[in-house]
């Protein structure tokens, strides 16, 4: 089991082992996927982040309290 410590600022430094399972590198993008009250972390490409905020920009529209009334179940 590894840990890591909460700074004062909110970062944690990923060790050793997750970065090079995760293939991580100075720079590179980790996406965070919470579900629950667990969180998993993967690296990904810069072009999928990239897109990535270009789609959810298009979602906006889908994010109501409506709509989360309504679809919030499924």
């Amino acid at each position: 089991m590894l840990t890591s410590k909460l700074s004062s600022k909110g970062q944690l430094t990923l060790p050793k082992e997750v970065r090079e399972t995760l293939g991580a590198a100075p720079g590179d993008v980790i996406l965070y996927e919470v579900e629950g009250g667990a969180v998993q972390i993967r690296r990904i490409d810069p072009l999928d982040a990239a897109f990535h905020a270009a789609l959810s920009s298009t979602l906006e529209e889908w994010v109501t309290p409506e709509d989360e009334e309504a679809f919030g179940d499924l």
